[in-house]
């Protein structure tokens, strides 16, 4: 009786053992069906293509169908791929009838960057810089003006990182993260530009004024202020009363008349 217990356990672990490497070997001599790619977020996103992928994927070859699996190397595509400034994750891994699968997730950006010295870029949410490559723009608050793309944030440090010093970018990531996440400034506010003296202005998009934020400091209060401005005061003058709104001053709204009011 326990000789049989004994086989009846041994079974089961033979089973355990011997069958992943049979499966390995058996994998790993088919040759390989193909590259199945699958972008999580295309409905959203247009920043890379399965074309894109599928020629990274191939690298110099011409491509890997018919090839020994063993001759794929996965680790290889995945570096390729992840060299896209663009994609936040990427994977790839065979599976076991010989297919080469690509699995990727695109960043999600925040804002998008056009320092005056030349450029055009795009912040994600972790505060990752790329490139803006192609026609496609998601509809997001643009960023002008005296800002600076620096190499290490070409490099991919975030603009967060402790170690990006001097940069108003990291005052304007805060400050459209605040906006995107308030309904009635995310609707109000279009774009943000940054002037000479490392100010900010607000360009919106209901009523033809400049509004001067001053620094990112206390940028929640000044703006909560101006919501009480454009509540109270704004429909009583006219929209068009003003070319200028300044909150730079603490507690205080300072507007400047258009030359044709009175």
């Amino acid at each position: 009786m326990r000789r049989f217990l004994k086989i009846l356990f041994i079974i089961p672990l033979l089973y355990i053992v011997i069958i992943p490497v049979y499966m390995a070997r058996s994998t790993n001599s088919m040759p390989c069906g193909g590259i199945v790619v699958d972008i999580s977020d295309s409905a959203d996103y247009h920043f890379v293509t399965k074309r894109q992928l599928l020629n990274l994927a191939y690298g110099n070859s011409s491509g890997i169908a018919g090839k020994p699996v063993k001759e794929v190397s996965v680790s290889a595509i995945e570096n390729r791929i992840n060299g896209l400034r663009e994609l936040k994750k990427a994977e790839a891994y065979i599976t076991v009838d010989g297919i080469v699968h690509i699995f990727v997730v695109q960043r999600n950006p925040v804002m998008r960057v056009i320092p005056g010295s030349g450029g055009d870029y795009f912040v994600d949410e972790e505060g990752v810089v790329m490139r803006r490559r192609n026609l496609y723009n998601p509809r997001l608050h643009i960023v002008e003006g005296n800002v600076n793309i620096s190499q290490a944030m070409l490099n991919g440090v975030s603009v967060l990182d402790t170690i990006i010093k001097n940069s108003i970018l990291k005052d304007i990531y805060h400050l459209v993260i605040y906006i995107n996440d308030d309904k009635f400034w995310s609707a109000q506010i279009d774009q943000i530009y940054v002037d000479g003296n490392n100010e900010i202005n607000l360009i919106p998009r209901v009523g033809n004024q400049l509004i001067h934020l001053g620094t990112a400091e206390n940028y929640e209060g000044k703006l909560r202020n101006l919501e009480a401005f454009y509540d109270k005061v704004l429909p009583e003058v006219g929209w068009n009363k003003y070319s200028l709104i300044n909150l730079e001053y603490k507690d205080q709204i300072v507007c400047k008349k258009r030359d044709n009011q009175k």
